[in-house]
């Protein structure tokens, strides 16, 4: 029998996983992961008390071995870093796909991961095993796909997953829940970055980065149209909180050296959008499959956690990745991550940073 470790959160998905495991005959041992900053200023609103009952619940209902991990340490020196030093360059940064990198199959991994052949989450994402490879595949349910906060990890950490809710839509796991009278059943999926709980980002950020007053342009006439606290609160793409009249307006351009925002006017301002994406430190899930090739290959790529998946053609130049999409792209924000899947949009073959 495998042994199984269960990553378990306290939400309705990762909660479901565990009667779908011991229904396959696992017996699994359930891991809650500690990374809210509880002990950190501003951070005492984290809900990590409620999410350990119910994970302690499911534990003793299902007869699991339980532990709690405390990785807050780690998280700080890791995903938060990366974080704030990526605002304070005018990057967009995801900590939702630096946590699965780093912490959750990451140090996780490292210390407590040696004694168990598969570890369990409840991600909507699959497992695809061809020719003794193993690749990381996209759910059932395209909606709820998580594989776009997956399209960082690394072949070592593809090939321990496994991702019970492959083939389940969201609507038949929160019927499972109700059915199994779960206590997380009802309980609304989490939004937002994973380690603010309760905390808005745009007071954590000026928390640990502070303000700086700057002047925000119209990027077509040159206009100074007002005055912001920071390019740093601000994102490409950004259509609300400008506080600007006679709009919309739309963040289209940021100057972190000059701290400028420029902006755009309209519904649609042609200015937001591009044909092309630049990857930068593109990276291969499981492997290279144009390795020696210098032609451009047809794939299908997100830019951001979406269902849609946009058509365009991938080639490389030196060190660079670069995408001509199909269709003009809107929003596209230095220091996101772009995601690469198969034209089938079944397998995610890798990502890079959106330069």
């Amino acid at each position: 029998m495998m042994n199984i470790a269960a990553l378990v959160s306290g939400g309705v998905d990762s909660s479901v996983t565990i009667p779908l495991l011991k229904e396959q005959g696992l017996e699994p041992v359930i891991f809650y992961i500690k990374i809210g900053m509880e002990d950190k200023a501003g951070f005492m609103d984290c809900p990590s008390e409620e999410d350990i009952e119910i994970v302690i619940w499911i534990a003793r209902k299902y007869g699991c071995r339980m532990e709690i991990v405390d990785l807050q340490k780690d998280y700080w020196e890791s995903v938060v870093a990366y974080t704030l030093d990526a605002v304070k360059k005018g990057l967009t940064p995801n900590p939702d796909v630096m946590c699965n990198l780093m912490i959750k199959f990451g140090v996780f991994n490292d210390r407590y991961g040696n004694d168990f052949d598969r570890i369990s989450t409840g991600h909507y994402a699959g497992r695809v095993e061809q020719h003794a490879k193993v690749f990381l595949g996209t759910a059932r349910d395209h909606v709820k796909d998580q594989t776009y906060f997956l399209g960082r990890i690394t072949a070592t950490q593809m090939k321990k997953l496994m991702f019970p809710l492959e083939k389940l839509m969201k609507r038949e796991v929160r019927e499972m829940a109700h059915k199994m009278k779960l206590p997380s059943a009802a309980r609304r999926d989490s939004q937002g970055i994973c380690f603010l709980g309760k905390i808005n980002y745009n007071d954590f950020i000026r928390r640990y980065v502070g303000e700086k007053e700057g002047s925000i342009i119209e990027l077509e006439t040159g206009k100074i149209l007002g005055q912001h606290k920071g390019y740093w609160f601000h994102t490409i793409g950004q259509r609300k909180g400008l506080g600007l009249g006679q709009g919309p307006w739309f963040v289209v351009k940021k100057d972190a050296q000059e701290n400028i925002i420029y902006v755009s006017n309209g519904y649609d301002p042609q200015s937001q959008y591009s044909n092309q994406v630049t990857l930068l430190d593109f990276r291969f899930i499981t492997e290279d499959p144009w390795a020696g090739s210098q032609e451009k290959h047809p794939v299908t790529f997100k830019i951001r956690h979406t269902p849609e998946f946009t058509q365009g053609v991938m080639e490389q130049q030196g060190n660079t990745y670069l995408i001509h999409s199909e269709a003009p792209i809107a929003g596209l924000a230095p220091g996101q991550f772009g995601v690469v899947y198969d034209t089938q949009k079944k397998i995610c073959i890798g990502s890079g940073v959106i330069g």
